[in-house]
């Protein structure tokens, strides 16, 4: 029974691997976690979960969790995700996603760890020629973060092939909100996610949001993006580890999306919505190789895990990404 295979994940101070942890612990599956914490947080770590401050490359330490924890499967979150800093640093982003996966991977095999999920990216994709957006299409990366991502997901097939070993890799749209209960959010500062940025307006935290192009092929002129709420992105992992367990010859590639998109107008309007105030946007040019539209085709996902989203409203994705940024106000007063 997956329920009961200690899982260690990796990044799980982080934004999304936090949510990870949390869908995990509550339905009782035994969690580790490894975080350098550079861009995670020891407070998104829940109570009695064992925590290893680390590095994902350090093969000796993940021996010992593999060993101590008795782990038998791998969420992989932990790399750097920030698309313009990879063009400008796309070393930082081949060592931290792809060279420390491949470690991670070594470590996997050596300790015998069956069953590895890999938190990919849509940016694997690159300008797709059609939307919505099915695994099928050509991946062509236009930039260091999607080619890290779908290098590392050559070498999940590779060591599949070669070895004793099932993986999932997923493939994330426009994640975004915070979960439901108030335990976890984004909570990095700096971010560039749109709903993330627009909620920190809304609480003064930013004078304006940019708004880069308005003339997209799109009905308002602005960039349509699917958005998935944190905790269904999550949900879908702890389903996909429960698939790969019952089926340990098969693995999959899969987005993570609803399959519907909102233009940055359109949720810059349910955040006005959400906190009865207007938020103040600024127009700015379009940035370098952002499609006018990326829509997933979550067809594959639907038809392989039993997995139904349960917030796909926006103005609830923006209602938890705000209360958590409330919250985050309280934790780190020194930010607010």
């Amino acid at each position: 029974m997956s329920k009961q295979l200690p899982v260690l994940v990796t990044g799980g101070a982080g934004y999304i691997g936090s949510h990870a942890v949390l869908a995990l612990c509550d339905r009782g599956t035994p969690v580790a976690v490894i975080d350098n914490l550079s861009t995670g947080f020891e407070f998104a770590i829940p109570d009695g979960v064992a925590f290893y401050q680390g590095d994902i490359a350090d093969q000796e330490l993940l021996a010992r969790i593999f060993s101590e924890q008795q782990i038998g499967a791998v969420m992989h979150f932990a790399g750097s995700i920030i698309v313009p800093e990879s063009v400008e640093n796309p070393l930082k982003y081949y060592l931290n996603n792809t060279v420390k996966s491949r470690a991670l991977m070594e470590a996997v095999v050596q300790a015998g760890v069956k069953h590895f999920i890999f938190s990919s990216t849509a940016a694997t994709y690159g300008i797709p020629e059609s939307s919505p957006v099915s695994e099928d299409l050509p991946k062509q990366p236009i930039n260091p973060y999607g080619w890290s991502k779908l290098m590392t997901e050559q070498m999940l097939g590779d060591t599949a092939a070669a070895h004793d070993f099932n993986y999932c890799a997923l493939r994330y749209f426009n994640v975004a909100g915070a979960d439901p209960q108030g335990r976890s959010g984004q909570s990095t500062a700096g971010a560039t996610h749109l709903i993330k940025v627009a909620v920190e307006a809304a609480l003064g935290k930013r004078e304006s949001v940019s708004v880069f192009g308005t003339d997209y092929d799109t009905p308002d002129g602005t960039g349509v993006r699917d958005y998935i709420h944190v905790s269904d992105l999550a949900a879908a992992h702890v389903l996909a580890l429960d698939a790969l367990v019952e089926a340990p010859d098969t693995s999959m590639t899969m987005n993570c999306g609803y399959g519907r998109g909102f233009s940055v107008l359109e949720v810059l309007d349910a955040v006005d919505r959400v906190t009865n105030m207007k938020i103040n946007r600024i127009m700015a040019p379009r940035r370098a190789g952002d499609p006018d539209s990326l829509i997933s085709d979550p067809g594959r996902i639907k038809a392989t895990l039993p997995w139904q989203p349960k917030h796909a409203d926006l103005d609830e994705i923006v209602t938890h990404a705000l209360a958590w940024e409330r919250k985050l106000a309280e934790l780190r007063p020194e930010s607010a």
